[in-house]
């Protein structure tokens, strides 16, 4: 989706609000839900979706819950940031929104454990929901922390590798890359210099290229971002060593950093027509699902491919994997009418007309189950790459932390470091990142 993606940026401002509201919702977790959800009432729900379609496809959504729950209206509010939804859970208040939902998957640590958004528990229980059996386990895990649940997931993004096939035939490629040593080799046989710069460039490896930072990278990779006592293992783990050295390498054998970045820096926006996949300026994109409808809505003029991102060498038994992320839903803590926002919450999330309509509407992989093997989901040959990634066991998401998503922060800044050439020793690198994540973590608690 785009606009969870568009709002990686806003994680960052996220955080700093988010340290404001752990204080002021500290210990509001636990449910004292009253009211009757047979009750004639109205609900506000706040979400953050704005372009026209995704507005009338939620909209749509809430239309027919009010249809099958003819007591509960529903008070749609779109366009809500991060920024404007913790102000109004700080201040709390009628005003306030009942259900609220956010694109900042990595923020979910801070969000449970300073009771942000209501713990969900004891909703689930009374709905006699077995979650195991209707949500993919990563999407699970990136709407809880430390055994609290205080949100489920509404849609999600799988991301995934886009090739452009005339490209691929030009150069003699047959197929997609599995492993990262393919990888580098066709990113550099799909790689054209024109003087300086290039008239074509494989892949853009810099952590600046869009999609390509850190945690993307880090999927295709069995890796631990934690060790068993919640403490950084980016230095221990050789994962992360490999990684790096990975990408610095193939930074290189396409050119050098130098030049990679005054290309990247011709690039449109990454949600315009001008995309540089789009436009062929690269050859192969790491990205989301949501790519495949603006590549074909930009009028790209080339056949394109999808296919998981590569694997490790020594890992290829997991190809398939990938990263996923998604928007996450729950109700505020502060709501009066908490049973009724549950009733919206349990349908948007759990109802399998609701998630395929939806994720027909807006090219998102469905976050249940039963969704993703609907015969009504609109399934085509590129789309199907994601929906199966979604689907894989081995796919992840970076583990939710109780200071939200500086820990990524933190390291893909090393990551910036590292490329530039900047940091020169990786290991003692990754040795003091990892004292700064400890600290961070150690002082948000």
């Amino acid at each position: 989706m785009p606009g969870i993606s568009k709002n990686a940026a806003i994680a960052l401002a996220a955080t700093a609000s988010l340290a404001l509201l752990a204080t002021a919702c500290t210990g509001q977790s636990e449910s004292t839900a009253s009211d009757d959800p047979n009750a004639r009432t109205t609900i506000t729900f706040w979400h953050g979706w704005s372009a026209p379609g995704e507005v009338k496809a939620i909209q749509a959504n809430v239309d027919r819950f009010e249809k099958e729950h003819p007591n509960i209206t529903v008070k749609v509010v779109g366009n809500i940031n991060d920024d404007k939804l913790n102000q109004a859970l700080r201040a709390g208040g009628s005003n306030g929104p009942d259900v609220v939902s956010s694109f900042t998957t990595s923020n979910i640590g801070k969000f449970c454990s300073s009771g942000a958004f209501a713990d969900l528990k004891p909703f689930i229980e009374k709905s006699k929901l077995d979650l195991d059996k209707i949500i993919p386990k990563p999407m699970l895990d990136y709407t809880q922390f430390e055994g609290t649940r205080c949100a489920l997931p509404l849609l999600g993004d799988a991301y995934g590798l886009y090739y452009n096939k005339d490209a691929f035939e030009k150069a003699g490629i047959k197929a997609p890359p599995k492993t990262w040593s393919e990888f580098a080799k066709v990113a550099e046989k799909l790689t054209v210099t024109k003087g300086d710069s290039y008239s074509q460039l494989g892949f853009m490896p810099n952590y600046h290229g869009y999609e390509t930072v850190v945690d993307h990278y880090m999927s295709q990779w069995d890796h631990a971002y934690f060790d068993a006592d919640g403490k950084s293992n980016i230095a221990k783990d050789p994962a992360f060593a490999e990684m790096f050295t990975y990408q610095k390498k193939l930074v290189g054998s396409l050119g050098g950093f130098a030049k990679l970045e005054k290309y990247r820096n011709t690039f449109g926006d990454e949600w315009g027509a001008k995309h540089p996949f789009q436009t062929g300026q690269v050859a192969m994109q790491l990205d989301g699902e949501w790519r495949l409808g603006m590549a074909k809505a930009a009028g790209t003029d080339f056949e394109i491919g999808t296919a998981p991102m590569p694997v490790a060498d020594d890992e290829v038994d997991e190809y398939g994997k990938g990263f996923l992320s998604g928007t996450i839903i729950g109700i505020a803590p502060q709501s009066k009418k908490q049973n009724a926002a549950w009733e919206l919450v349990k349908y948007l999330t759990t109802d399998t007309e609701a998630v395929v309509s939806f994720a027909n509407a807006i090219h998102n992989v469905p976050s249940t189950f039963a969704a993703l093997k609907s015969p009504d989901l609109k399934v085509d040959e590129g789309f199907r790459t994601f929906l199966d990634i979604a689907q894989n066991e081995h796919s992840n998401t970076p583990p939710a932390s109780v200071n939200g998503s500086t820990y990524q922060t933190t390291l893909q800044d090393f990551g910036y470091q590292y490329e530039s050439g900047k940091v020169t020793d990786l290991r003692k690198g990754l040795e003091k990142t990892a004292q700064q994540i400890d600290t961070d973590i150690a002082q948000a608690k």
